[in-house]
């Protein structure tokens, strides 16, 4: 091919490359207007710190706010540590094989099941079999499971880019596999590791079909007092305030503001994983 040809469908591709990318902005940016604009007004430390009052008509969407802290809670603390362990069982001490590679493929398969089968096996396992009830602990573990996948593929490509020769040198050195693993190749790959996990945990905190089935209440004026009680959360709250209120016209403010709120929650875990990851890698370069 000539070099003026290749000059030429390089310049169209990455014309089309950067029209995709500016349609795409375009679109989020709208978005993103529409819901300040309508959404911003409402915003207060009123409206963050209270509780809400005359059938969610006024008053504040803290239960809702702690209620998602609850269960992002209770989702981190089973879908972390155990996705981390599976990825590194997976990809330090199994044996490739055909049993292997199916579970991998099967992990994989997880993370594109839709929430609403997630909700409703957490409602047959935690709620029926288990008698957890409608609850936080119910509907994180549920989330936790949602998040499982994500966690372990994550965890696992992390572990991946860590050089064999990084373990090889540790067990020529007389240390034992878990000695190598532990000192040479999780701190170089935890970086990895948590930022995807933390990824995973913002797409649980806003998802609404696990929790609208295991625990999630459509309106309680106080906090929950344990992990074993109904609770409110900001995309079931959006949710309701959005599509099944009794005065929807009247509450439409609140359902911006609430989900202006929501929005600004996940834009915070996401830079978390990010500053996380920046702040992990300059320890490990000095």
């Amino acid at each position: 091919m000539k070099p003026r040809i290749k000059n030429l469908n390089q310049f169209i591709g990455f014309g089309i490359l950067r029209v995709c990318i500016a349609l795409v902005l375009f679109a989020l940016a709208v978005i993103m207007f529409d819901i300040i604009s309508k959404g911003s007004g409402v915003i207060s430390w009123e409206f963050l710190t209270q509780m809400p009052k005359k059938g969610m008509t006024d008053g504040g969407i803290f239960p809702a706010i702690a209620g998602t802290f609850y269960v992002t809670l209770i989702t981190a603390a089973l879908a972390i540590p155990l996705g981390m362990f599976c990825a590194i069982y997976l990809n330090e001490y199994a044996k490739d094989g055909k049993i292997i590679r199916l579970i991998r493929m099967s992990i994989r398969n997880l993370s594109g099941v839709p929430s609403i089968v997630y909700g409703l096996f957490g409602v047959v396992l935690f709620v029926q079999m288990l008698n957890l009830d409608t609850s936080i602990l119910a509907a994180g573990m549920t989330l936790g499971l949602m998040t499982l996948p994500w966690t372990i593929t994550a965890s696992e490509e992390a572990l991946k880019s860590i050089p064999m020769s990084y373990r090889e040198g540790s067990l020529a050195l007389g240390a034992s596999k878990w000695q190598a693993i532990r000192t040479n190749v999780l701190p170089l790959a935890v970086p990895g590791m948590l930022t995807g996990t933390i990824l995973g945990l913002s797409r649980a905190a806003g998802e609404t079909a696990p929790i609208l089935f295991t625990g999630a209440a459509f309106y309680l004026p106080f906090l929950p007092k344990s992990f074993s009680d109904q609770f409110m959360a900001l995309p079931y709250h959006l949710y309701i305030m959005s599509t099944q209120h009794h005065a929807i016209l009247k509450v439409r403010p609140l359902a911006y503001g609430t989900a202006l709120v929501l929005i600004g929650l996940i834009i915070v875990i996401n830079l978390t994983a990010v500053i996380l990851r920046y702040r992990l890698r300059k320890i490990r370069v000095e």
